[in-house]
């Protein structure tokens, strides 16, 4: 299926943790996320698609919400959090997701999320969360 999400974590986890305190908090403009809000971000993205992993294993169709990711970012008060803690939260979440997706049912793989932009099958959620994270770790200046 997927999954270089293990492998992924693997690499970028010491990039991460390298980064310093005063790097990671540190906004390229004031209205652009900090490395911590994107890594912040990172863990939205990972709460809300662990729901559609799992359901989508279990249920043929399902009506979940998007997410407002500036306000879920900001509520989660990322820019103020330890970046330490930020990048254990990261790491033990994806971890756990990697377990998810490495043993998902190939048959739910066509099961559907109704989202808010239209029709998505569990097969492209799992493999567009894999890019999306790769993508954000990016502009971390992490490379995987």
């Amino acid at each position: 299926m997927v999954s270089s999400l293990s492998s992924i974590i693997a690499l970028a986890l010491p990039r991460l943790s390298a980064i310093s305190e005063p790097a990671a908090a540190q906004k390229p403009a004031p209205n652009k996320w900090s490395k911590k809000e994107i890594l912040g971000h990172l863990i939205d993205s990972a709460a809300n698609n662990h729901q559609r992993f799992v359901r989508l294993q279990l249920e043929r169709e399902i009506g979940l919400p998007g997410y407002a990711q500036d306000d879920w970012v900001r509520v989660g008060r990322y820019q103020s959090t330890p970046w330490t803690d930020i990048v254990a939260l990261w790491a033990a979440y994806n971890r756990h997701l990697a377990a998810i997706i490495d043993s998902m049912d190939p048959s739910a793989l066509d099961h559907v999320w109704h989202s808010p932009d239209g029709d998505v099958a569990l097969e492209f959620i799992a493999t567009d969360y894999v890019r999306h994270l790769k993508h954000h770790l990016g502009q971390i200046g992490i490379s995987v």
